[in-house]
């Protein structure tokens, strides 16, 4: 039997306790956030941006509040809109997790239009530059993804594929095996009837991994797909699109909108659902449709104004 990489990873980065400390998803977001103030200051120090690069730190912090504002709602109205009609006050629930990347955009669109507008700049200019750095943070965002097991791909039996202990949580009849299987094996301090205890043991103790990996379903990594594709791949296009060309204003955010979607939709193929399928589409794939139809306004006001930074 091939042996699966089983993703046993612990979500924090540093403990402080039993289940407090800093966590690997708030960690991604910081470093996200430096790393977007770092690039988009190189870029309006040499003129790329309209921005002044003493403002950038400014714009950084009041888009990040977008961001994670935009990314919350996002979550609860797109992915959780039953639960949060019967419980509005779980949008505040930060710790139970749940971040939506187009929720995200959204917000940092209206941030963005918002900020520009104060401060009397081309806000199309400001969207293209911002657009150029945000891969970044897509990138940061889908590692810790895959650090924490979450956004799993689907079943596969390719080389690569993975094993996410999340999934006994996830399916109650997997869980089922891997508590049945825990009793025959699991050490003294073990909690044997309490999946997330563990999976937050089997860390550490090779008889419970061996447990997950006899149960659990080989998956897609897809979370690496989504971090090479969304992130990698469109960060080098969108970057070397910016300092080796002159495109007009709106042209960069628009091709943003576009390959971030069509690279979504196809990835989503190879990724657990998550949500309640839209026919046989996912949600993800159905809320890409929105980003396809603003990336080609973007564009087709670029062609049609053609004005440059």
């Amino acid at each position: 039997m091939f042996a699966y990489y089983l993703d046993n990873f612990s979500p924090f980065l540093v403990k402080f306790g039993s289940n407090f400390g800093i966590r690997w998803y708030g960690f991604s977001y910081l470093l996200a956030f430096f790393c977007g103030f770092l690039l988009l200051h190189w870029l309006a120090q040499r003129r790329y941006c309209e921005l002044a690069p003493e403002k950038v730190g400014d714009y950084i912090l009041f888009a990040s509040l977008g961001v994670v504002i935009g990314g919350r709602l996002g979550f609860a109205l797109f992915y959780r809109c039953s639960q949060t009609l019967a419980d509005p006050l779980s949008i505040f629930r930060v710790w139970d997790g749940g971040m939506s990347s187009h929720g995200g955009m959204i917000g940092l669109t209206l941030a963005t239009f918002l900020y520009a507008r104060r401060q009397r700049i081309s806000w199309l200019g400001l969207a293209d530059n911002i657009a150029v750095v945000a891969p970044v943070g897509l990138f940061l965002g889908r590692c810790a993804n895959f650090i924490n097991g979450e956004l799993y791909g689907r079943a596969t039996n390719v080389p690569w594929a993975m094993q996410f202990p999340k999934e006994a949580i996830d399916l109650p009849e997997i869980g089922a095996r891997v508590l049945a299987a825990v009793h025959t094996v699991a050490p003294p301090a073990v909690a044997p009837d309490n999946l997330p205890s563990v999976i937050e043991q089997a860390r550490s103790h090779p008889d419970l991994q061996r447990v997950f990996r006899q149960i659990l379903t080989p998956r897609h990594p897809s979370q690496l797909y989504e971090a090479l594709l969304e992130g990698a791949f469109l960060f080098t296009c969108l970057w070397l699109l910016r300092v080796c060309t002159k495109p007009p204003r709106g042209m960069l955010a628009g091709i943003f909108l576009l390959v971030y979607a069509l690279v979504r939709v196809i990835v989503e193929n190879f990724r657990e659902p998550d949500a309640p399928l839209t026919g046989p589409f996912t949600r993800g794939q159905t809320l890409s449709v929105m980003l396809i139809a603003g990336g080609i306004c973007f564009v087709a006001y670029a062609l049609k104004t053609r004005r440059s930074e």
